[in-house]
């Protein structure tokens, strides 16, 4: 039985509910109708019957005839003929006593007039009166003497009623053309039922209730389950669609489906990228944005259907996790970039002494390594005595090697100085400077130079790296932070972390950067509070 059982689809549902709506409306219609035709019968027809009755009951021949012993030969053809001419139901005519002497049936004669609710003896009245079964539209009114030994005195009374018509007869009299608008209604429902019907299951693409809220829930499932943000946006920029991912990465409330992006405080870059208003969005799709402390990779699709826009879905990845794995081996790196860049330095001057020995230049060859010498002492002297943080000094070493390699200069400022520091401390400093020389160097380019200074109260670091480059723009500068490019990546759209990277180490540390201007080129200055290690500690800490 179960197997046989078939469930309405969602168009013949449809079809089924219009279908019972337009029956309704018609049955209320024709209630209205009904009702007006009442009114109508009730008002028009009472004035012409109580008008009858007062004519009839002015007739000298009434009034004559009911002061005789026996009236009803005199007043039945008056009767009748009142009737045939009028098309009144039934006349009848009493006596003051209230007993009926004359009638268009026969069969009441003789028997007391009936009185309607509220009808007082000797006044006129109309109302509805059921008559020997049948209701009818009476008129009640008296029959007063006119004689001078008999004026005012009641001689008996006059009654005339009009039977209540059918419901058949009332709605075919409320309008010539009632029915067939009934019909042509009927009609335009049941067409309008059936578009409607099919239109739903056009728009449904031919699913049933069942298989929709089947989809929904996998949609639910597959979107909470996913380790990725996601959020969409119609074209106006409010939200129809996030998932838990995304509503956490971005930190938006519970109620944030339906709002708005400037209702949920959503600007700057974020609100950008969301928007797909940030610059060449379709040649770079993956876009780097911090929010709270937070590195996100966000990539924005847009979505149209038959050339008509529906909105865009965006996914979120954090990548902070990877920030601060990238952090911790920065150390590791610039170890193994120092080693390969003094093994390529390393052979460059064995080359050259090897050639000088080889065309027999030995003095040349003692000048050539006293020079090597001093400029290795004097590289290791500075960064030693100003800079006693191993880790730290190790990274700028190894950023030198590099710059060389590039014909770049690096040097360190006159009033750098730096102690030893905690190692999460030193690591995070060392991820600053590595980014912000890197940058430099790159701006900087052949020929040029870059300046790194570090500076150190109490309970913070101050970092200034300075490059002979060509700056920054002015509106790059406001951004560049905020948008996670590097100088590089703003101009050609390559990487796209380092300053992110370094903004996000900044702000755990309860620090700042920021970019400015010189004559000579491009200065980043970043701040962190560190904790230096203590002095004894220090001391014996190996170097």
């Amino acid at each position: 039985m179960a197997a046989t059982f078939r469930r309405h689809t969602l168009a013949g549902q449809m079809l089924v509910l219009q279908l019972g709506i337009v029956v309704v409306v018609l049955l209320a219609v024709a209630a209205v109708s009904l009702a007006q035709s009442e009114a109508t019968f009730k008002r028009v027809e009472g004035r012409r019957v109580g008008a009858l009755a007062e004519q009839l009951a002015a007739t000298p021949l009434v009034r004559s005839q009911l002061t005789q012993p026996a009236p009803l030969a005199a007043l039945a053809p008056l009767v009748n003929s009142t009737q045939t001419q009028s098309g009144v139901t039934s006349v009848t005519i009493a006596d003051a006593d209230g007993r009926i002497v004359s009638s268009t049936n026969p069969t009441v004669i003789g028997d007391r007039l009936p009185r309607g609710s509220g009808a007082v003896a000797g006044r006129g009245w109309s109302g509805p009166l059921t008559l020997h079964g049948s209701r009818e539209l009476a008129a009640q009114v008296p029959v007063l003497g006119a004689r001078k030994e008999n004026v005012g005195e009641l001689l008996g009374t006059v009654m005339i009623g009009e039977a209540d018509p059918t419901v058949w007869q009332r709605l075919s009299g409320a309008s010539s053309f009632l029915l067939a608008y009934l019909g042509i209604a009927s009609g335009l429902g049941v067409a309008g039922s059936w578009l409607l019907a099919r239109r739903v299951k056009r728009q449904t693409f031919g699913l049933e209730p069942r298989e929709i809220a089947g989809l929904a829930e996998h949609r639910e499932a597959m979107l909470y389950g996913i380790a990725e943000g996601v959020i969409a946006l119609d074209p106006q920029h409010r939200l129809t669609l996030v998932n838990e991912m995304g509503r956490r990465l971005l930190d938006l409330p519970e109620d944030c489906v339906g709002q708005s992006l400037d209702a949920l405080g959503i600007e700057g870059r974020l609100r950008d990228v969301l928007a797909g208003a940030t610059a060449d969005a379709d040649q770079r799709p993956d876009e780097v944005v911090i929010r709270r402390g937070r590195v996100l990779v966000m990539n924005r699709m847009t979505v149209t259907k038959d050339d008509r826009l529906l909105g865009s879905v965006t996914t979120l990845r954090d990548r902070t996790e990877l920030a601060r794995l990238e952090r911790e081996i920065g150390s590791f790196r610039s170890s193994s970039e120092l080693l390969r860049a003094q093994a390529h330095e390393f052979a460059n001057q064995l080359h050259t002494i090897s050639g000088l020995i080889q065309i027999g230049e030995q003095d040349e060859v003692v000048r050539y390594i006293r020079a090597l010498n001093r400029r290795r002492q004097s590289l290791d002297v500075t960064l030693s005595r100003r800079v006693r943080d191993t880790a730290v000094a190790a990274l700028l070493t190894a950023k030198a090697s590099q710059a060389a390699e590039r014909k770049v200069s690096l040097r360190i400022s006159d009033d750098t100085a730096l102690d030893r520091l905690e190692p999460e401390d030193a690591a995070d400093v060392a991820t600053v400077v590595g980014n912000l020389v890197d940058n430099a160097v790159d701006a900087a380019a052949q020929d040029g130079w870059v300046e790194v200074g570090l500076r150190q109260d109490a309970s913070s670091v101050e970092i200034v790296v300075r490059d002979s480059g060509p700056g920054v723009a002015p509106e790059l500068a406001r951004e560049v932070f905020a948008h996670g490019f590097t100088t590089k990546a703003a101009r050609q759209g390559e990487r796209g972390i380092g300053l992110a990277l370094t903004r996000v180490v900044c702000e755990r540390h309860g620090g700042e950067i920021s970019v400015t201007n010189t004559p000579d080129g491009a200065m980043f200055t970043a701040r962190m509070t560190v904790s230096h290690l203590s002095e004894a500690v220090a001391e014996g800490a190996p170097r």
